[in-house]
């Protein structure tokens, strides 16, 4: 049976809520326990159960939680409760207690992204006095910031234990717009190992700058050829996979050869792309290009590289149910894309569509005062209002 409307949560429930969760600061280097312990009692108070996957230290966990038919596959919210740092930012105000000025919430996660998951919790209590026809699931992650890393657990925990859901909408701040593909990351760390000596006599020695200098080059180049390759139309911006090259050291002074250099490098791939080849062409060209001069000059030297992460794609599928199921709900008929990364490409690795669609400007993300306006926490309570409703009254 429906509940009486004027029991139903608003978004001011919800901006509630996010004041407690911003209080909590899960930046990633440190615990999100503490959270996820306060989050399970919350549902447990509601008759909610939940179940935790942890990371190898058990110093972090994810949460899953269903409100519904246990035996069915139902529909995830999703989101991370990670944050990054403040350290270095210019704040005005305490970034763990939130603040609101006018229609703006200031706070570390605000919109990036407790105020999705504010809104899921907010909502809770009506999910559970409602029969749902198609159980909703949530499913809070920790270190998505650093790699998506976390929510590996998790969804392995679904794929082994649990109904595959049907589809899973990923809440990061989309300004409430239908986000239908992400770009993916893979990230490396090189270090070029050579041979030092006095810089007189460069002949002598393997210069590790020159040597990653090199690859630089070559990284720049795939980046122009993968630029003027592309599709103008796919809808990404810029539309084209792109390679960053963000931290390079190496040396210790002008007189002496360098013996080593190491920088960091990655791609942040459309999803057609083969992002295996592209991989493999950089080793390639290292190994067949780059490496041999050095091991001319001692066997003891080389090329080391280490991958730091790789995040999925999310490729578009507008008949998936993830998409259709939004534009029900929502009326939206235009879905977008994004070029930064989500969990959504992992969820979709194991066979569950995804779609992100949350409160907050991403704009606004990782910036001193972060902050997500009131309203869209108003809006993205209307929506979980008519997503309970859907789920009460359908089955999939």
């Amino acid at each position: 049976m429906s509940a009486n409307t004027h029991d139903r949560p608003n978004g001011n429930d919800c901006i509630t809520t996010l004041g407690q969760l911003i209080a909590f600061d899960t930046t990633s280097a440190f615990s999100n326990l503490e959270l996820i312990n306060y989050i399970r009692e919350q549902l447990a108070d509601l008759g909610i159960e939940s179940r935790l996957t942890y990371n190898h230290e058990k110093t972090k966990a994810n949460l899953w939680a269903t409100i519904g038919p246990a035996d069915k596959g139902g529909i995830v919210l999703s989101g991370h409760t990670d944050v990054v740092p403040v350290a270095g930012q210019n704040w005005t105000s305490d970034p763990f207690n939130m603040q609101q000025r006018g229609d703006k919430l200031y706070g570390r996660g605000t919109c990036d992204m407790k105020g999705f998951i504010a809104c899921a919790l907010a909502h809770a209590k009506d999910m559970a006095s409602r029969e749902l026809k198609t159980p909703i699931h949530f499913a809070f992650s920790y270190d998505e910031e650093v790699g998506c890393t976390g929510v590996k657990e998790l969804i392995a925990d679904i794929s082994e234990n649990m109904p595959l859901p049907v589809a899973v909408i990923v809440g990061e701040p989309t300004s409430m717009q239908l986000i239908g593909g992400n770009k993916g990351g893979r990230s490396f760390r090189t270090v070029v190992h050579g041979l030092d000596g006095h810089s007189s006599r460069p002949e002598l020695g393997a210069n590790a700058i020159v040597a990653a200098a090199k690859i630089v080059g070559f990284l720049d180049q795939l980046h122009q050829r993968l630029r003027d390759e592309a599709d103008t139309e796919n809808g990404f911006t810029p539309p084209n996979t792109t390679i960053d090259i963000g931290v390079i050291n190496g040396g210790t002074a002008n007189n002496i050869i360098p013996a080593q250099c190491a920088f960091n490098w990655g791609f942040r791939m459309i999803p057609t792309d083969d992002i295996d080849a592209l991989e493999k062409e950089v080793m390639d060209f290292i190994a067949d290009e780059v490496e041999p001069a050095l091991k001319a000059v001692s066997p003891d030297c080389g090329i080391t590289s280490t991958r730091l992460f790789d995040v999925p794609a999310l490729l578009p599928d507008e008949d998936s149910p993830a998409e259709t199921l939004l534009r029900h709900l929502t009326g939206l008929n235009q879905s977008l894309r994004v070029s930064y990364g989500t969990e959504a490409g992992r969820f979709q690795k194991v066979g569950i569509p995804g779609v992100i669609f949350g409160p907050g400007s991403i704009e606004q993300a990782h910036l001193p005062d972060e902050f997500i306006e009131a309203s869209q926490m108003h809006e993205c309570s209307a929506f979980l209002l008519k997503l309970t409703d859907w789920a009460e009254n359908s089955e999939l």
